[in-house]
């Protein structure tokens, strides 16, 4: 069974079953055509399989004319069906679609199942400082002209062996720009990586294909070149743990120093704050005092010129008005008194001798 379809020997025989089971004459006239029907389905199976090739949906084809006019490589390329193809007269190259994987590496077991990987060995480059160092790449690439891959390349499994020999110069004319430490600096390895695939995308871009990326995942030195980086790696990690320890010291004190010089300076403050509240309440304390004594002077010499005031105005006479506002005032006490308020004889309070006279006080 293939595709889900049952195979021609089955289809075959149960056709002749069927054809036993049928009876009299039709029986018979099948079974006479059944060699006949045999025979044209080989010979249409023959047929397609000799004069058709099938470009499937991840492929181009490439048509090659082998005698006649315009014999060739046809420029255009055909896309997914069937296409004719006459024997000894053309041929249909089949070339993928799909991204190809070209894969140097230690270890191409893992990758031996898959489809659209090409594995070589891994690349061998020297380092600037002069030692050797093998490297594991992915590139991973597609083809965009069938025409000029097999015009420049050739056809599918002769192709996929040119383009091996062009990887290698590319990235040894970048990551070997590389020291040994240097490979271990991740930036600086993607960036020379980088610079392998731009050079590779000029060369393969001449021969109708694409670059899509350059990977580098995996590289090793011998043992004792490994041993001596590690150890190194190890003796430079110690100085740089050591010297951060002297910095944070360093940066310790400092700290201290300034939070000291902090401290000093806010207890200075703190005193001259102290000192200016003092002082303003010393002032305002002062200019209170102060106030209260102007204030008190007033109020004294208002009192004293009231006193002044009072003594001028008894000097002058008002005391005989004095005297008689306090004997209105003995004689608020009287309950009835009539008396006559107006003539010689009427009663005025604020005349003593003429109300002493009234009242015959001698």
């Amino acid at each position: 069974m293939s595709n889900g379809k049952p195979p021609i020997e089955v289809l075959i025989a149960e056709y002749i079953d069927r054809l036993k089971k049928m009876k009299g004459g039709a029986a018979g006239k099948n079974l006479k055509l059944l060699p006949t029907i045999i025979i044209l389905f080989i010979v249409f199976l023959f047929s397609m399989n000799l004069f058709f090739v099938y470009v499937g949906p991840n492929q181009f084809g490439v048509k090659v004319k082998l005698v006649g006019m315009n014999a060739g490589v046809q420029k255009e390329p055909y896309q997914t069906g069937l296409k004719f193809v006459i024997p000894t007269i053309n041929r249909m190259e089949l070339f993928p679609k799909d991204i190809q994987v070209l894969e140097l590496t230690l270890t191409p077991g893992q990758y031996k199942n898959l489809r659209n990987v090409k594995i070589g060995r891994p690349a061998h480059i020297q380092t600037n400082d002069g030692f050797y160092v093998d490297v594991d790449v992915s590139v991973l690439y597609r083809i965009t002209d069938p025409y000029k891959v097999i015009t420049k390349l050739g056809k599918k499994g002769i192709y996929e062996a040119s383009i091996l020999p062009k990887v290698e110069p590319a990235l040894k004319s970048s990551l070997g720009k590389l020291t040994t430490e240097e490979f271990y600096n991740s930036p600086l390895r993607v960036e020379k990586t980088k610079q392998a695939k731009e050079l590779l995308e000029v060369e393969f871009a001449d021969n109708g294909l694409e670059v899509l990326h350059v990977l580098v995942r995996y590289f090793r030195y011998s043992d004792e070149i490994q041993k001596n980086i590690e150890e190194k790696k190890l003796k430079d990690q110690l100085v740089f743990k050591n010297q951060a320890e002297a910095k944070a010291a360093t940066q310790h004190a400092i700290l201290k120093k300034v939070i000291q010089e902090g401290e000093a300076n806010m207890a200075v403050l703190r005193e001259e704050g102290i000192a200016y509240v003092t002082k303003k309440t010393s002032e305002i304390e002062l200019y209170s005092r102060k106030k209260n004594a102007e204030g008190d002077l007033l109020v004294k010499l208002a009192e004293a010129k009231k006193t002044q005031l009072r003594n001028d105005a008894l000097k002058i006479g008002g005391s005989e008005n004095l005297v008689g506002l306090e004997m209105a005032k003995v004689l608020s006490g009287i309950k009835t008194l009539v008396l006559s308020s107006d003539g010689d004889g009427g009663l005025n309070p604020l005349q003593l001798e003429k109300t002493l006279k009234t009242f015959d006080v001698r």
